[in-house]
């Protein structure tokens, strides 16, 4: 197996589990103090359409990703719907409408016309968390480690494209590798004690998903 192999491989395994730690932390602690739902939202876009991707062109290594990160991304978006109450399915329906019109441009319009328009789902789920990161009173409901594994697999991407010449991945990439580098250092940040900014009076503050918070929804 050559290196480039080697790099696609651990970047695949490392985005597909991507999730599950994050999900783990909000398990343990139902705390959702700084995450982002819209952000969760376009994580749950850009699985659907890219396993619908692979399935069209037929590659194994898009369809197994993504159903390995739907297993942490539904049960995040369950969780999330609790702790904000709102419905499942108001959580849930926008982000299948989005993936439904991605979809049928990858059906009509082609490979390419579809890599364009899936970058919007792309940036929003780092953006989303930024902002979240920048605005939100608390941030300790945010898995360092899921911060961290996004991070690194942008860094395992623009690795692997660098060496295949891919100059539409090497774009992609440094973009949201930019993100997420900027998305670890706030955290840090954060939790050494940087205060909110831009915070409206009228924002409430973040409660932990706690147990009663789920039984009422």
């Amino acid at each position: 197996m050559s290196w480039v192999e080697i790099i696609g491989w651990s970047a695949t395994a490392v985005g597909a589990l991507l999730g599950f730690p994050q999900l783990f932390r909000l398990l343990r602690t139902r705390n959702v103090a700084g995450l982002s739902l819209l952000a969760w939202q376009a994580v749950l876009v850009l699985n659907v359409i890219w396993f619908t991707h692979g399935v069209r062109i037929g590659q194994g290594p898009q369809i197994v990703t993504n159903s390995v990160a739907l297993a942490s991304t539904l049960p995040l978006l369950v969780l999330l719907a609790r702790a904000t109450r709102r419905s499942l399915f108001a959580v849930v329906a926008p982000s299948l409408v989005a993936a439904a019109v991605i979809i049928a441009v990858d059906f009509t319009l082609g490979s390419l016309a579809f890599g364009l328009v899936a970058t919007i789902p792309g940036l929003m789920s780092s953006s989303g968390q930024s902002v979240e990161l920048v605005r939100a009173r608390r941030v300790d409901g945010v898995a360092p480690v899921f911060l961290a594994l996004a991070w690194v697999n942008q860094c395992l991407w623009l690795t692997w494209a660098l060496l295949v010449h891919d100059p539409g991945t090497i774009v992609a990439c440094s973009i949201t590798l930019t993100i997420t580098a900027f998305n670890l250092i706030w955290f840090i940040l954060r939790r050494l004690g940087l205060r909110a900014l831009f915070v409206r009076a009228s924002d409430e503050p973040v409660l932990p998903c706690t147990e009663p918070a789920l039984a009422r929804s």
